[in-house]
Protein backbone atom coordinates (compact mmCIF):
# COMPACT_ATOMS: atom_id res chain seq x y z
CA UNK A 1 0.00 0.00 0.00
CA UNK A 2 1.13 3.53 -0.75
CA UNK A 3 0.28 6.40 1.59
CA UNK A 4 0.27 10.15 0.96
CA UNK A 5 1.33 12.16 4.04
CA UNK A 6 -1.13 14.89 4.99
CA UNK A 7 -1.95 17.14 7.95
CA UNK A 8 -5.69 17.43 8.45
CA UNK A 9 -7.58 20.24 10.13
CA UNK A 10 -9.65 18.44 12.78
CA UNK A 11 -11.38 21.46 14.33
CA UNK A 12 -15.08 20.60 14.76
CA UNK A 13 -14.68 17.62 12.43
CA UNK A 14 -17.21 14.92 13.31
CA UNK A 15 -15.22 11.89 14.48
CA UNK A 16 -16.28 8.54 15.90
CA UNK A 17 -14.15 6.37 18.18
CA UNK A 18 -15.24 2.75 18.60
CA UNK A 19 -13.79 1.24 21.76
CA UNK A 20 -13.31 2.35 25.33
CA UNK A 21 -10.00 0.93 26.54
CA UNK A 22 -6.55 2.42 27.01
CA UNK A 23 -5.83 2.61 23.26
CA UNK A 24 -9.13 4.35 22.60
CA UNK A 25 -8.38 6.74 25.46
CA UNK A 26 -5.12 7.80 23.80
CA UNK A 27 -6.89 8.35 20.48
CA UNK A 28 -9.59 10.41 22.16
CA UNK A 29 -7.05 12.55 24.00
CA UNK A 30 -5.26 13.42 20.77
CA UNK A 31 -8.48 14.16 18.93
CA UNK A 32 -9.76 16.41 21.71
CA UNK A 33 -6.46 18.28 21.66
CA UNK A 34 -6.93 18.77 17.91
CA UNK A 35 -10.43 20.18 18.45
CA UNK A 36 -12.46 17.33 16.95
CA UNK A 37 -16.16 16.85 17.71
CA UNK A 38 -16.21 13.37 19.23
CA UNK A 39 -18.65 10.52 19.68
CA UNK A 40 -17.49 7.33 21.45
CA UNK A 41 -19.24 3.97 21.16
CA UNK A 42 -18.33 1.27 23.69
CA UNK A 43 -20.14 -0.80 26.34
CA UNK A 44 -17.14 -0.43 28.70
CA UNK A 45 -14.89 2.60 29.15
CA UNK A 46 -11.93 3.78 31.22
CA UNK A 47 -12.34 6.22 34.10
CA UNK A 48 -10.81 8.99 32.00
CA UNK A 49 -13.26 8.46 29.15
CA UNK A 50 -16.11 8.45 31.69
CA UNK A 51 -14.80 11.79 33.00
CA UNK A 52 -14.78 13.27 29.49
CA UNK A 53 -18.33 12.07 28.95
CA UNK A 54 -19.48 13.54 32.28
CA UNK A 55 -17.89 16.87 31.33
CA UNK A 56 -19.60 16.73 27.90
CA UNK A 57 -16.25 16.81 26.11
CA UNK A 58 -17.46 13.75 24.19
CA UNK A 59 -20.78 12.11 23.39
CA UNK A 60 -20.86 8.57 24.78
CA UNK A 61 -23.02 5.74 23.41
CA UNK A 62 -22.70 2.86 25.87
CA UNK A 63 -23.14 -0.18 23.63
CA UNK A 64 -21.37 -2.14 20.91
CA UNK A 65 -21.06 -0.89 17.33
CA UNK A 66 -24.09 -1.29 15.09
CA UNK A 67 -24.54 -0.88 11.35
CA UNK A 68 -25.66 2.69 10.75
CA UNK A 69 -23.45 4.23 13.46
CA UNK A 70 -21.16 5.84 10.87
CA UNK A 71 -23.91 8.12 9.61
CA UNK A 72 -23.07 11.82 10.07
CA UNK A 73 -19.41 11.09 10.88
CA UNK A 74 -16.47 11.98 8.67
CA UNK A 75 -13.66 9.94 10.22
CA UNK A 76 -13.76 6.79 12.35
CA UNK A 77 -11.15 5.27 14.65
CA UNK A 78 -11.66 1.65 15.65
CA UNK A 79 -9.79 0.77 18.86
CA UNK A 80 -10.97 -2.73 19.70
CA UNK A 81 -9.28 -6.11 19.44
CA UNK A 82 -12.24 -7.55 17.51
CA UNK A 83 -11.34 -8.30 13.88
CA UNK A 84 -14.98 -8.78 12.94
CA UNK A 85 -15.82 -5.27 14.15
CA UNK A 86 -12.85 -3.86 12.21
CA UNK A 87 -14.02 -5.55 9.02
CA UNK A 88 -17.64 -4.45 9.46
CA UNK A 89 -16.73 -0.82 10.17
CA UNK A 90 -14.31 -0.74 7.23
CA UNK A 91 -16.96 -2.16 4.90
CA UNK A 92 -19.56 0.32 6.14
CA UNK A 93 -17.06 3.16 5.77
CA UNK A 94 -16.28 2.27 2.16
CA UNK A 95 -19.99 2.15 1.37
CA UNK A 96 -20.66 5.54 2.99
CA UNK A 97 -17.45 7.31 1.99
CA UNK A 98 -16.23 7.61 5.59
CA UNK A 99 -12.51 7.27 6.33
CA UNK A 100 -11.65 4.46 8.76
CA UNK A 101 -8.56 3.74 10.84
CA UNK A 102 -8.42 0.40 12.66
CA UNK A 103 -5.65 0.13 15.24
CA UNK A 104 -2.98 -2.47 14.33
CA UNK A 105 -5.06 -3.63 11.35
CA UNK A 106 -3.75 -1.89 8.19
CA UNK A 107 -5.88 -4.08 5.92
CA UNK A 108 -8.94 -2.32 7.34
CA UNK A 109 -7.58 1.22 7.20
CA UNK A 110 -8.13 4.04 4.74
CA UNK A 111 -5.36 5.92 6.54
CA UNK A 112 -2.74 5.22 9.19
CA UNK A 113 -1.37 7.37 11.99
CA UNK A 114 2.34 8.19 12.20
CA UNK A 115 4.46 8.46 15.31
CA UNK A 116 4.61 12.19 16.00
CA UNK A 117 7.21 14.37 17.68
CA UNK A 118 5.84 17.76 18.77
CA UNK A 119 7.72 20.89 19.68
CA UNK A 120 5.06 23.57 20.00
CA UNK A 121 3.67 24.28 16.53
CA UNK A 122 6.41 22.15 15.00
CA UNK A 123 5.45 18.52 14.42
CA UNK A 124 7.51 15.77 12.81
CA UNK A 125 5.70 12.63 11.70
CA UNK A 126 7.41 9.27 11.16
CA UNK A 127 5.72 6.34 9.43
CA UNK A 128 6.74 2.91 8.20
CA UNK A 129 3.63 2.63 6.05
CA UNK A 130 1.94 0.55 8.72
CA UNK A 131 4.53 -2.25 8.49
CA UNK A 132 6.32 -1.58 11.79
CA UNK A 133 4.91 0.90 14.32
CA UNK A 134 7.79 -0.04 16.64
CA UNK A 135 10.31 1.18 14.05
CA UNK A 136 8.43 4.45 13.63
CA UNK A 137 8.42 5.00 17.39
CA UNK A 138 12.12 4.12 17.67
CA UNK A 139 13.06 6.68 15.00
CA UNK A 140 10.80 9.29 16.57
CA UNK A 141 12.52 8.77 19.94
CA UNK A 142 15.91 9.16 18.25
CA UNK A 143 14.75 12.44 16.70
CA UNK A 144 13.79 13.70 20.18
CA UNK A 145 17.51 13.78 21.02
CA UNK A 146 18.10 16.24 18.17
CA UNK A 147 14.92 18.30 18.20
CA UNK A 148 15.27 19.54 21.77
CA UNK A 149 13.01 21.97 23.62
CA UNK A 150 14.45 25.13 22.07
CA UNK A 151 12.72 24.12 18.84
CA UNK A 152 9.45 25.07 20.52
CA UNK A 153 10.77 28.61 20.83
CA UNK A 154 12.30 28.49 17.35
CA UNK A 155 8.95 27.54 15.80
CA UNK A 156 7.20 30.36 17.68
CA UNK A 157 9.91 32.83 16.67
CA UNK A 158 9.73 31.80 13.01
CA UNK A 159 5.94 32.28 13.02
CA UNK A 160 6.28 35.74 14.58
CA UNK A 161 8.97 36.72 12.07
CA UNK A 162 6.86 35.51 9.16
CA UNK A 163 3.90 37.58 10.39
CA UNK A 164 6.21 40.59 10.77
CA UNK A 165 7.44 40.23 7.20
CA UNK A 166 3.91 39.85 5.85
CA UNK A 167 2.82 42.93 7.79
CA UNK A 168 5.57 44.95 6.13
CA UNK A 169 4.96 43.52 2.69
CA UNK A 170 8.39 41.88 2.65
CA UNK A 171 9.24 38.37 1.48
CA UNK A 172 12.42 36.32 1.88
CA UNK A 173 13.53 33.32 -0.20
CA UNK A 174 14.04 29.91 1.38
CA UNK A 175 17.83 30.13 1.42
CA UNK A 176 17.65 33.37 3.38
CA UNK A 177 15.29 31.73 5.88
CA UNK A 178 17.55 28.69 6.13
CA UNK A 179 20.61 30.80 6.96
CA UNK A 180 18.66 33.03 9.33
CA UNK A 181 17.24 30.13 11.34
CA UNK A 182 20.65 28.56 11.81
CA UNK A 183 23.64 29.41 13.94
CA UNK A 184 23.45 32.41 16.25
CA UNK A 185 19.65 32.57 16.45
CA UNK A 186 19.51 29.06 17.92
CA UNK A 187 22.43 29.77 20.24
CA UNK A 188 20.61 32.79 21.64
CA UNK A 189 17.47 30.72 22.16
CA UNK A 190 19.43 28.04 23.97
CA UNK A 191 20.66 30.75 26.36
CA UNK A 192 17.09 32.00 26.84
CA UNK A 193 17.68 35.37 25.15
CA UNK A 194 14.49 35.40 23.08
CA UNK A 195 14.43 39.16 22.43
CA UNK A 196 17.91 39.22 20.91
CA UNK A 197 17.18 36.06 18.94
CA UNK A 198 14.10 37.66 17.38
CA UNK A 199 15.93 40.89 16.58
CA UNK A 200 18.75 38.93 14.93
CA UNK A 201 16.33 36.76 12.96
CA UNK A 202 14.48 39.79 11.59
CA UNK A 203 17.77 41.46 10.70
CA UNK A 204 18.96 38.36 8.88
CA UNK A 205 15.66 38.33 6.97
CA UNK A 206 16.18 41.92 5.86
CA UNK A 207 14.08 43.95 8.30
CA UNK A 208 14.82 45.73 11.56
CA UNK A 209 12.92 44.85 14.74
Amino acid sequence: MNYYPIYLNMTERRCLVIGGGAVAERKIAGLLEAGAKLTVISPAITDTIAHWAKDHAIKLIARRYQVGDLTEHEIVFVATDDGAVNAQVFSDGRRLGVWVNAVDDPEHCDFILPSVLRRGALSIAVSSGGTSPALSRTIREELELYFTDEYTLLAKLAAEARAELHGRGVSAPFETWRRALSGDVRQLLMRGDVARAKALLLRELGVEA
